[in-house]
């Protein structure tokens, strides 16, 4: 693994490997619960928690799991972790609770808190580890609120509940509707793409008489 920085734990997880919106990770839940701000608040929440708490405890504990079991132990240790997560949505927000379902539980499977147990924190000590799962968390979360805004704002005329539109606005049942996340996701996909293609054309190669090439930085 290429040598970082705290710093670089703690951001890449947010922007430079966001895990939705770059490794493309954790799309069950971003694509089923995003139909409103308020349930991709709560799952983004829950899944912070969730690899946070099993970020340090495997951080704390690798150095006394047995790399044959190591797999099964990470997941044991997510699994409590995803109980204390939904015990207390249960208890403080049940509605959202309900609406969530099942994907509180899938949370134990979610590729991307599994993956950074067994890529970064067994590797790394505490403080290390606490930095890259809260980079990691955060742009989870971020993610999943993107694309709960667009969804209830375009689904529902409203954000957080709060119309937004007015009642003149037809809403767009489908984006609130399955189909409606795919959509959304590709869509955002599309416009980092292009932001990401249009920076990179910014400097590029021009080429002068008798084959001479240099590098000019075009304006944006």
């Amino acid at each position: 693994m290429k040598a970082t920085t705290p710093r670089q734990d703690l951001v890449r997880g947010i922007w430079k490997e966001n895990p939705v919106l770059i490794q493309l990770l954790g799309l069950c839940p971003a694509l089923a619960v995003t139909n409103s701000v308020e349930n991709s608040l709560a799952m983004g929440l829950a899944t912070f928690f969730v690899l946070l708490g099993s970020s340090v405890l495997v951080s704390l504990l690798k150095k006394w799991i047995p790399k044959e079991v190591r797999i099964s132990a990470y997941i044991l240790i997510i699994a409590t972790f995803v109980t204390i997560a939904d015990l207390v949505l249960n208890a403080v927000v049940p509605e959202i609770h309900k609406a969530l379902g099942a994907f509180i539980a899938l949370i134990v499977v979610n590729c991307m808190i599994l993956g950074r147990q067994e890529a970064f924190a067994s590797k790394y000590p505490v403080g290390r580890a606490v930095l890259d799962a809260a980079g990691t968390g955060a742009g989870f979360l971020i993610a999943l609120v993107i694309m709960g805004s667009v969804r209830e704002l375009l689904g529902n005329g409203s954000f957080l509940g709060v119309p937004v539109f007015g009642p003149d606005f037809e809403p767009w049942i489908i984006m609130i509707l399955p189909p409606g996340g795919f959509f959304t996701l590709g869509f955002i996909l599309l416009g980092f793409g292009w932001w990401k293609e249009r920076k990179a054309q910014q400097v590029r190669p021009r080429r002068w008489p008798h084959g001479v090439t240099t590098e000019v930085e075009e304006a944006a």
